[in-house]
């Protein structure tokens, strides 16, 4: 009996990465052994997500799978991540993985990206939540028990306000019509901290709420 395939997936600590582990897991189409994030090696964050490394960590051990990071400068050219994600690649090659996986939820431009990005390189891009309906899987993941709270909002597309607050039916009903439920455009970003993917819940609060670079930002610790 052939054994499945493993895969890496790439891990941006919020809702979409976490409910696509779910998915995968639930199909066993291939065995997820590590979680790829890339980080911000001047602030020691996850790169737009802004969270912090220790509750990154906090993050991949209630989820039970290792976490590979990807360290990137601050400002990062376009050069520079992709060097640093074909040393990513490389790793993974040499430890048997044959897919990479994603959380992508509709941009086209950016599924193109990364699957020129993969071709040719041994590893089979995967995106397991790819076309679904956003409205509905915003709502199933509420409904599931998927906890999250909002780590970065573009103050542009939707009320700063939103920073902070959690991920669930209020915050839905509270967006503006013109958002994404799952802010797949930038409008937000999220951690994700209990669920079914999760063995246990990682305990957070939330901190200082700062303004840098046109974006508003919750610590959360």
């Amino acid at each position: 009996m052939s054994r499945i395939p493993k895969a890496i997936l790439c891990w941006s600590s919020g809702k979409d990465s976490a409910w696509t582990l779910h998915v995968l897991r639930q199909r066993q189409e291939v065995e997820v052994i590590g979680l790829l994030t890339t980080i911000n090696e001047v602030h020691d964050r996850v790169v737009m997500h802004a969270v912090r490394v220790t509750l990154l960590q906090a993050q991949a051990e209630a989820v039970g799978l290792p976490l590979w990071t990807v360290p990137i400068p601050s400002p990062c050219s376009n050069q520079q991540y992709e060097m640093a994600m074909r040393t990513a690649i490389g790793r993974a090659l040499a430890d048997g993985v044959t897919v990479m996986a994603f959380g992508d939820l509709f941009l086209e431009e950016v599924r193109q990206y990364r699957e020129t990005q993969l071709a040719g390189t041994g590893l089979t891009p995967l995106f397991p939540i790819w076309g679904l309906s956003t409205t509905l899987l915003a709502r199933e993941m509420v409904s599931a028990g998927l906890r999250a709270r909002i780590t970065c909002v573009d103050p542009k597309q939707i009320p700063a306000s939103f920073v902070g607050r959690e991920f669930d039916e209020a915050l839905l009903a509270d967006l503006p019509a013109s958002a994404d439920p799952c802010g797949e455009r930038g409008e937000f970003h999220t951690f994700a901290y209990a669920g079914p993917m999760f063995r246990h819940p990682v305990p957070i609060q939330t901190g200082e709420i700062v303004t840098r670079d046109g974006f508003v930002f919750a610590d959360l610790r």
